[in-house]
């Protein structure tokens, strides 16, 4: 199996908050178990302007790279802008939210330091009307 994935040719999953028009981004899985990987993950994905991900959290640690656009990483901690180059790491369980307000997409990689995960979102998320999202081998 080739090792290198061409991530723009990836087919993207659009997601949206079922109750919250900002909660808004586009998603696919470059890796994770069963797909080139068995230790951990890894996501493409865009937030157009104006959006964000939506409040959630990991069941694993989450390490995630900026490649371009401007954003704001908001934590209970507080909030940290970011840009191209940016890096950031969020502990399991740590409560997070990435939004997008600059005006141009914004667009990340996010790593996961495990081969199947569950991302519990505060919004319902569509698709599939759930909070829970993540890899697609996850449990739950």
């Amino acid at each position: 199996m080739n090792p290198v994935v061409d991530s723009k040719q990836l087919e993207r999953l659009s997601v949206r908050g079922e109750d919250d028009a900002s909660v808004r981004w586009t998603g696919a899985f470059a890796s994770c178990g069963g797909r080139r990987a068995t230790q951990s993950s890894a996501i493409v994905y865009e937030i157009d302007p104006g959006g964000r991900l939506g409040w959630h959290t990991d069941a694993t640690e989450e390490t995630q790279y900026i490649l371009s656009g401007i954003g704001e990483l908001r934590m209970e901690s507080g909030v940290y802008p970011l840009g191209p180059g940016s890096v950031f790491v969020i502990p399991t369980d740590v409560r997070h939210d990435l939004a997008n307000v600059g005006q141009e997409t914004l667009r990340a990689v996010a790593f996961f330091a495990a081969a199947m995960f569950t991302q519990k979102f505060d919004n319902v998320m569509l698709p599939p009307r759930t909070h829970l999202l993540g890899t697609p081998n996850r449990s739950g």
